[in-house]
């Protein structure tokens, strides 16, 4: 599913214009991307928390030369699926 298809089945459900539904989804993007850059947890009961981790440097290989490389630490964002949606998709 893309994003087209998200807003369209978020319209046909909750029985919205695609415009809203569009903007509501835009919406949560914008919030929870603010939530996370500021080190902070997203949690919907239900259906998943969103968080930061951090991932340490690490040296890493060329795949093309076997040459090592240095790759930096960087910030990574984690889906963890609550349980009733792991029970839905079963």
């Amino acid at each position: 599913m893309n994003k087209t298809e998200l807003i369209g089945a978020i319209a046909s459900h909750a029985k919205l214009t695609k415009v809203d539904a569009k903007k509501a989804l835009e919406g949560f993007v914008v919030a929870t991307s603010k939530a996370l850059k500021k080190g902070d947890r997203v949690a919907l009961v239900g259906f998943g928390s969103f968080s930061l981790s951090k991932r340490a440097a690490r040296t890493g290989r060329n795949p093309q030369t076997g040459k090592a490389i240095k790759i930096a630490a960087k910030k990574v964002v984690k889906f963890k699926a609550g349980k009733e949606l792991s029970d839905k998709v079963k």
